[in-house]
């Protein structure tokens, strides 16, 4: 079977730093030390683009999943927080409010493998701490806020250790997109021989201890710290002792704690044997910048100092961290409006779970298995090019999945299978049957392959696709057949639920178009197939509409192309399942290219129904097989402006998904 080849619904495009700098205002500064010469993009995400995988030394050395692989659950509660972060299994653990931690100070303590992320901007953690202890390893902690556990009038915290985050010898960690304010001691300790950590795109405010990395005589740790803002803090910004490499850049420190100490209100500190590199960062009137012990290196480039005092300290060679990892610098003068807007909790991150296939989850299913009944956020399964066999199935109780094909075309991501309705109907039959509501498939093609002419059963049909759910959404996709190809349902006769197929290839010969949905094909390629008749080679479609349902199928602005001879393809038929009187067909294919195959006479009758009690028509078409006859109802102008995409989408809720 053969197919038009996709094209890709959306461009890429990476917003260049320099621009957005220019675009808020910033005028030109000059860098302190030797600038970084450019460099091409390369994997990292930039500060604009969160990605769902850590750059830097966290992705070294088998990298750092999190929760990858494991259930994903969504927590509201102390209890919860704490039973799944300790949990054995991998979780993906969403944070979906603000989480009052009791008594005052206590720690949460997070095992390996686990992904703790806000959703949106309401994940917060309040008067606790995370706690990884030693050996604990693989674990991503992203977009929370983390607060108020100081003490009032314990400013130095000396007798407290109510840390925010605290890494106790852990590797593979990644901490990215969180807000830490007002936490006594220090708002994240990474200590004793932690290693292959990165901190990104947090922001730290309100605080003396802020970020301390070291508690051991061991040279080990390798730490990337990169687009974090420092804001009203005094010391450790971060300090970081005996780091076998310790990374540093894009960072922007400002408003230093003005407490008139002359020592310990400081900026970065590269303590005992560490090797630090800081590149591209922006100081904004900062007492002691950087600062290295006489055993450590320093090597400083680019970065812009404002109002700048104190020590500047740069000595030794330290490391190049090119050796280890791709990264892009912004410029230091970019640097502040992009950490503003950019670091901290947002609301794009947490709202949209990606689970990879197969990198995380060996198949689909395992894939759609992971995601809770009820699930209230949204989940993408990112499929990887390459052919699944297998059926997938999409339970009721699971809306809000997207089904991502990431190749560069949609051929490239296939799910495919070879049932027939012989074994369990049309719901056994289909490669893929989507029961939940909101859910979306894009940029990939689903197929039944089931091979009609080695069998002989009573129920050939193969359905590649069978949806009962409402606001179900195809972009970019194919659907490859026979008989049944995609079949658009309700969960029953008098329940509306609505298809919107966009972009996208249909194949099939027999009533491969078919069921009583409310579904529009819009911008579009339909193949009606030769089964080498030469009289009759099949029918496009089937609706069985309900008859309180003004809207079954719309085929608009698409093209029908077939390899049929001329004058063999219908259409479409009336179907009445199991012979129910009230399942009056609804059709309109308007503004679409017929072709020469398309009889002249193109709707037939249907089990003893006859087409013309159902509701079929034309409007505007055009090609060889779009010929107006006596035996082509045309729907007239009037008529016509009530029975646009929007009329068919909208329902009660105002669905508009063609707007995208």
């Amino acid at each position: 079977m053969t197919h038009l080849r996709s094209k890709r619904l959306l461009a890429r495009a990476l917003a260049a730093a320099t621009a957005l700098a220019a675009a808020l205002g910033l005028g030109a500064q000059a860098p302190a030390g030797a600038a970084e010469p450019p460099r091409p993009p390369d994997t990292a995400a930039h500060a604009s683009t969160p990605a769902d995988r850590p750059h830097g030394f966290a992705s070294l050395a088998g990298g750092t999943t999190g929760g990858a692989g494991g259930r994903v659950v969504t927590v509201r509660t102390q209890a919860d927080l704490a039973k799944y972060a300790a949990a054995d299994e991998p979780y993906i653990i969403r944070v979906a409010t603000a989480i009052d931690v009791a008594p005052f100070g206590a720690n949460i303590v997070v095992a390996s493998d686990k992904t703790i992320v806000g959703v949106g901007t309401k994940g917060e953690l309040v008067h606790g701490e995370l706690h990884l202890n030693p050996g604990t390893r693989n674990v991503i902690i992203r977009n929370l806020t983390i607060r108020d556990s100081a003490v009032e009038g314990n400013w130095d915290c000396k007798d407290t250790d109510f840390d925010g985050i605290q890494l106790d010898t852990a590797d593979h960690v990644w901490i990215d997109h969180n807000r830490f304010s007002n936490i006594c001691d220090g708002q994240l300790d990474i200590r004793k021989d932690s290693d292959y950590i990165t901190v990104s795109h947090n922001q730290f405010k309100n605080n003396n201890k802020t970020f301390g990395i070291g508690w051991t005589p061991n040279v080990q740790t390798k730490i990337t710290i990169d687009h974090n803002w420092f804001g009203n803090t005094k010391q450790r910004n971060p300090s970081a002792d005996n780091c076998a490499y310790a990374h540093l850049y894009n960072n922007y420190l400002s408003a230093q704690v003005d407490d008139g100490d002359p020592v310990w209100s400081y900026g970065n500190y590269a303590r005992g044997r560490t090797k630090m590199v800081i590149e591209n960062s922006y100081y904004d009137g900062v007492q002691h910048p950087y600062q290295a012990d006489d055993t450590a290196e320093l090597v400083q480039r680019g970065s812009v100092l404002k109002d700048t005092t104190g020590r500047h300290d740069t000595r030794g060679t330290a490391f190049d961290p090119h050796a280890f990892y791709p990264y892009r610098l912004d410029p230091a003068a970019a640097v502040p409006a992009l950490v503003k807007k950019f670091s901290g909790p947002q609301r794009t991150l947490g709202t949209d779970t990606v689970l990879h296939v197969p990198a995380d989850y060996p198949t689909v299913q395992a894939a759609v298995d992971a995601v809770p009944a009820g699930n209230d956020g949204a989940v993408t399964l990112a499929l990887a090019p390459g052919t699944y066999r297998e059926q997938v199935r999409v339970p009721a109780t699971k809306p809000r999945i997207t089904f991502l094909g990431t190749g560069e075309d949609r051929a490239d991501t296939v799910i495919v299978y070879d049932t027939p309705n012989e074994y369990g109907g049309s719901s056994g039959s289909a490669t893929v049957l989507l029961a939940a509501n909101d859910t979306t498939a894009r940029h990939l093609t689903f197929v039944n392959d089931f091979d009609e002419a080695a069998h002989d059963l009573n129920s050939e049909q193969a359905l590649a696709m069978k949806t009962t759910g409402d606001r179900i959404v195809f972009e970019d996709t194919a659907f490859k057949g026979n008989q049944d190809t995609l079949m658009t349902d309700s969960p029953k006769l008098d329940t509306i639920s609505r298809v919107y197929v966009r972009d996208s290839y249909v194949e099939g010969d027999v009533d491969f178009i078919y069921g009583r949905a409310t579904t529009v094909i819009e911008d579009s390629v339909i193949k009606a197939l030769s089964r080498g008749s030469d009289t009759n080679n099949g029918y496009l479609t089937a609706p069985s509409t309900w008859k309180g349902n003004p809207y079954g199928f719309l085929i608009t602005g698409s093209r029908v192309i077939s390899d049929a001879p001329a004058g063999t393809f219908h259409l479409g038929r009336p179907w009445h399942p199991g012979g129910e009187p009230d399942a009056i067909g609804q059709i309109l294919i308007r503004d679409t290219e017929l072709p020469a195959a398309i009889k002249s006479s193109p709707w037939t009758d249907m089990g003893g129904f006859s087409w013309r009690d159902a509701r079929f028509s034309e409007y505007r078409n055009t090609g060889p097989g779009a010929t107006v006859t006596a035996d082509r109802p045309q729907m007239s102008d009037a008529d016509a402006a009530r029975h646009e995409v929007a009329d068919y989408l909208r329902g009660t809720d105002g669905w508009a998904p063609y707007r995208r």
